[in-house]
């Protein structure tokens, strides 16, 4: 089965491909997707819709995992401007008739690292280790 994970955001969409073979997992791709700070939010949002369709396009995932919404107190717009770019990832998903299942960041970063609360640097460490690489970060 081939899987494509996405970290949402307006400014730094980050994602990867992964296949899966009866328990085994390789590496497909791994990137991100940048907009420019400066941009309007639709011009943003316009080209993270148009990445992912072509990221779709090219490597056929049957399946999407994306991050859950969450808020934390001292950010509260987070969730709301990771909401857009989520709402891009479930409208390009369902155009390409693929399902999407929301996971929380903790129950991730648990599965990968054993501790809910990783850092990203944590993360990446564990990713490449993980698939024996250190070239895609």
């Amino acid at each position: 089965m081939r899987i494509l994970g996405i970290d949402p955001g307006l400014h730094i969409t980050g994602y990867g491909i992964i296949d899966s073979d009866n328990g085994e997992y390789q590496i497909v791709e791994a990137g991100v997707v940048r907009t420019n700070k400066k941009d309007e939010m639709e011009l943003r949002l316009h080209e993270i819709s148009k990445e992912l369709k072509n990221i779709i396009a090219q490597f056929k995932p049957e399946a999407v995992a994306v991050e859950d919404l969450y808020s934390h107190y001292a950010h509260p717009k987070t969730a709301i401007i990771m909401g857009h770019a989520r709402g891009i990832i479930f409208l390009k998903s369902a155009e390409a008739n693929i399902p999407v299942f929301p996971y929380a960041s903790t129950r991730i970063k648990n599965s990968l690292t054993g501790n809910g609360r990783a850092s990203k640097r944590q993360m990446q460490m564990m990713v490449a280790s993980t698939f024996g690489t250190s070239d895609i970060f």
